[in-house]
């Protein structure tokens, strides 16, 4: 069993359908998404199918990748949506990626940035020219913070960990959190068994993280 926990107080009213039966407002003009992806792009693909249905009010408008081995492309070409390679390997510094991501945004009018699986740290650049930035992450933070997260939870021997989408700031995986789901730790789980229950959640979440920062941005 899993549970979903919005921590933002200002959006306890929306909380997730699975806990109080309603449908999270959805604003009457879609949102403009930029996607950030590195590898199988699942979640890319989760918030991809909940917009083709209809459950979520936004659009797509590019997503860019910096692995060109990334599985993510294919996923963006089934779903007719524009994707662009900026393999970090060709830049310089952060700084200089960042740029090159921030063009391409603005290029495209996006007014929503999704980190679907990005796995490099963003730096000022991008979060001064794009303010609305959104991360998932295979923990319950603030617990193991920056990379394998699920190992960290396995070392310590909790019984729960899960999810967390929260708003990108300079601080690694320090940003305010939108929304969790709890995931409980087996006994004979395996980082890859377990990564993969945490995986299922995380679906569930971004796209309802989605629709709840843009009911928030929308407010504003």
């Amino acid at each position: 069993m899993t549970q979903t926990i919005v921590l933002n107080p200002a959006l306890e009213s929306l909380r997730s359908p699975c806990l109080l039966n309603h449908p999270i407002p959805q604003p009457s003009k879609p949102i403009k998404l930029g996607i950030l992806a590195s590898g199988s792009g699942s979640n890319f693909e989760a918030i991809a199918q909940a917009i083709a249905a209809h459950q979520l009010a936004a659009q797509v408008e590019v997503m860019v990748y910096n692995n060109p081995e990334a599985k993510a492309l294919q996923r963006a070409q089934n779903h007719n949506i524009p994707a662009q390679l900026l393999n970090h390997r060709d830049y310089p510094s952060r700084e200089a990626l960042d740029r090159a991501i921030v063009e391409v945004f603005h290029r495209y009018g996006v007014e929503l940035v999704v980190m679907a699986g990005w796995m490099r740290i963003v730096t000022p650049v991008l979060l001064n020219a794009c303010p609305h930035v959104l991360n998932i992450h295979p923990s319950l933070l603030p617990s193991f913070k920056g990379i394998h997260a699920v190992e960290q939870a396995l070392a310590a021997g909790v019984k729960i960990t899960g999810c967390t989408v929260h708003w990108v700031v300079p601080e690694l995986d320090s940003g305010p959190i939108l929304i969790q789901a709890a995931v409980p730790v087996l006994p004979e789980d395996t980082a890859d068994t377990l990564h993969a229950r945490i995986q299922v959640q995380e679906h569930r979440i971004m796209v309802d993280a989605i629709a709840l920062a843009t009911a928030q941005l929308r407010a504003t």
